[in-house]
């Protein structure tokens, strides 16, 4: 490989890492969000107690791995064209999944109303773990759960 071919795959490398980096800390920020917030949810503003759910469910634990595997999954998916089943267990990976499906566009497409602007992201937030909404873990309501 001659030094241009090699900085252009350098360069190439780094600007993977980089977009892989960038999705993984915004399905760990939309995770956050179903978890904690009410509204505001790109926080344009200050945040303030009432932006804030009154109660708290979800579980943070499991979800920044699970939202790792996910980003790496797809890019080994995409680079080498794998027909593959990501299994994600019933329980607590909930927040990362809906995340996941969210920013890939899975969930906008069966829940139309839940769109990809910041009113459908404010929509995704109010509806995890909260009356009338989406359950806490990983469900059949869950795009992808079998």
């Amino acid at each position: 490989m001659n030094d241009e071919a090699r900085t252009t795959a350098q360069t190439t490398g780094l600007d993977q890492v980089n977009l892989m980096d960038r999705y993984w800390r915004a399905a760990n920020y939309i995770s956050v969000g179903q978890i904690y917030l009410l509204d505001n949810p790109l926080l344009r503003e200050p945040l303030k107690a009432e932006h804030v759910k009154p109660r708290l469910l979800g579980h943070w634990g499991t979800t920044p791995g699970l939202n790792f595997i996910y980003a790496h999954l797809n890019r080994v998916i995409r680079e080498r064209g794998l027909d593959v089943l990501f299994i994600c267990g019933p329980g607590h990976g909930g927040p990362a999944m809906v995340a996941n499906t969210w920013l890939e566009g899975t969930y906008s497409e069966i829940y139309p109303e839940i769109g990809q602007g910041e009113d459908g992201l404010r929509r995704l937030f109010r509806q995890f773990s909260f009356p009338g909404g989406v359950p806490s873990h990983a469900a059949p309501e869950t795009p992808g759960s079998i």
